[in-house]
């Protein structure tokens, strides 16, 4: 028996039908909130063709635009392991750089070409600053406000015997 994408239900031979976008299986009644996706029988799975009324050659295009993003195993690469985060104390780091160069906000909001009610909010934590103000604020004040986004990947293990991963796993309080 699998269990129904959509409602949880479980349900003996599910539906592939796709739903804004994605393809699930769902249960016979929750077929009715997406367009049933036909597979061929003697091709792999990754062929399918949707079966609605206006199917021509301008499908063929959009099926074949998955193609070739496999990487064959290992950890899929992801774009925002590459970027840089600003750091947990940006804050800190504009105000203490800012008083060790013996600028007022006012002053400092001026050399940059910003606003000092912009400069408040960031050294409150109100805001985060936008990538060219942050590179305005790293070259004015000789600070670096990011940390390296790659390298620093954590492994997260569940106290769940299926080895599943729940949010209670990954997140950390920042009140404890």
């Amino acid at each position: 028996m699998v269990q129904c994408e959509m409602c949880g239900t479980e349900t003996a031979s599910p539906n592939r039908v796709k739903i804004e976008g994605a393809e699930l299986d769902v249960c016979d009644e929750c077929t009715e909130f997406g367009t049933e996706v036909k597979t061929d029988s003697g091709s792999s799975s990754t062929s399918t063709k949707y079966s609605t009324s206006s199917s021509s050659s301008s499908d063929s295009s959009s099926s074949t635009s998955t193609g070739g993003t496999s990487t064959g195993g290992g950890r899929r690469r992801d774009i925002y392991d590459e970027m840089d985060e600003i750091a947990p104390d940006y804050d800190e780091r504009i105000r203490n750089a800012r008083e060790s160069a013996g600028l007022t906000q006012d002053e400092l909001a001026k050399q940059l070409n910003e606003k000092a009610s912009l400069i408040r909010k960031l050294e409150h934590g109100e805001t985060l600053p936008a990538d060219e103000v942050r590179e305005k604020l790293e070259r004015g004040l000789d600070i670096s406000l990011t940390t390296s986004g790659g390298g620093d990947e954590t492994e997260w293990e569940s106290d769940d015997a299926t080895g599943g991963y729940t949010l209670g796993d990954v997140v950390e309080r920042k009140d404890s």
